[in-house]
């Protein structure tokens, strides 16, 4: 085995060793897992946009009481959504699924451009619900591909390192965001720079499952005609016990992070209408979103090193387990270190 692991080491070229760096990448592993990252990416740094977008939207019109309800909102629309997905799941190809949920987001965004020119009301508060589901269905779409094309030992080596690319996606989109609030850009011509993020997404994520398919052995003809089969994810949650349990600790985990936002959007909307009350010229939508921008930013440069230099390793030596106590414990240092900071105040 020693032996085996040896000419296994030798046999990796440059790229996989650097990647080696953050998980176990073998030999010949490091083009895709690549491909998949830069698939990510794309995606995280189109998402951050989005959500940086939608904090002046709501923030600026609704305080953060409104922000709270669309968070409710958001929740029960998930839940007429969730089963129209695994519907259309059902009936299409993962090909034709990739690529109709894509082109599908695509055109709402460009609707809700539509809408402000028009000056819809409560648009913020439409596309504050709508980013939510965004997230829910691209993410997840993204990760069940990843999920089909590894088998479980190599995603538990390779999934840590494809997720670092998430999260510098996640950073670049958060402070490009910050960057053009400063510069004076709408949120909604912001959106069309997530339009073109998300055809080039769409492209880099076609060409890998082409070549995931390959890699799989499976026929382009069989792989044309199979529809993706299963029940919907509530009757999967529904069905399994501990992923009951699971859903209970994101519901609890969700819970504080909800609260821990209030407060946070609360404070940004003074620290806001304090500036405007001193300069009269201060566009309050964009200095919110300045400060989002710049707060993702840097909660993502966190996340990454986590994500670059521990994750892997609570994956391999502790699994899904790990994670999973991880979180809170994070969260709890996350909100133990600012209310030692506001009773020090």
């Amino acid at each position: 085995m020693a032996e085996q692991a040896q000419n296994e080491r030798q046999k990796r070229n440059p790229v996989d060793r650097l990647l080696g760096m953050f998980s176990d990448v073998r030999a010949g592993e490091s083009g895709m897992v690549l491909l998949m990252s830069c698939c990510i990416s794309l995606l995280l740094f189109g998402y951050y946009i989005l959500k940086t977008v939608r904090e002046p939207l709501i923030l600026a019109t609704g305080g953060a009481e409104m922000k709270s309800y669309a968070t409710a909102a958001q929740a029960l629309v998930m839940m007429g959504f969730v089963p129209l997905y695994s519907w259309f799941a059902g009936r299409v190809n993962r090909k034709r699924l990739i690529i109709g949920v894509v082109i599908f987001f695509i055109v709402n965004i460009e609707f809700f451009y539509v809408g402000s020119l028009f000056r819809v009301p409560n648009l913020g508060f439409v596309f504050y619900v709508w980013v939510g589901i965004f997230s829910l269905a691209m993410i997840a779409q993204f990760w069940s591909l990843a999920n089909d094309m590894y088998p479980e030992e190599a995603g538990k080596r390779l999934f840590p390192v494809i997720a670092i690319g998430a999260v510098a996606g996640a950073s670049l989109g958060s402070k490009i965001a910050a960057l053009l609030f400063d510069a004076g850009v709408s949120p909604y011509s912001m959106m069309q720079i997530t339009v073109g993020i998300l055809m080039l997404h769409l492209v880099l994520t076609l060409a890998a499952e082409r070549r995931g398919n390959v890699s799989a052995g499976k026929t382009q003809a069989k792989q044309q005609d199979d529809a993706l089969k299963g029940s919907n994810g509530f009757a999967l949650v529904l069905r399994s016990s501990y992923i009951r349990l699971i859903a209970l600790v994101m519901v609890l985990l969700n819970l504080v992070n909800t609260t821990g936002e209030y407060i946070l959007s609360k404070t940004v909307v003074q620290a806001a209408d304090a500036a405007i009350a001193l300069d009269a010229t201060v566009d309050k939508g964009a200095f919110i979103g300045s400060f989002y921008g710049d707060f993702f930013f840097y909660v993502n440069i966190v996340t990454l090193l986590i994500q670059a230099f521990a994750v892997s390793r609570i994956v391999k030596y502790l699994g899904i387990k790990g994670v999973l106590f991880a979180l809170p414990l994070v969260a709890f240092g996350a909100y133990g270190v600012i209310a030692f900071g506001a009773a020090l105040g």
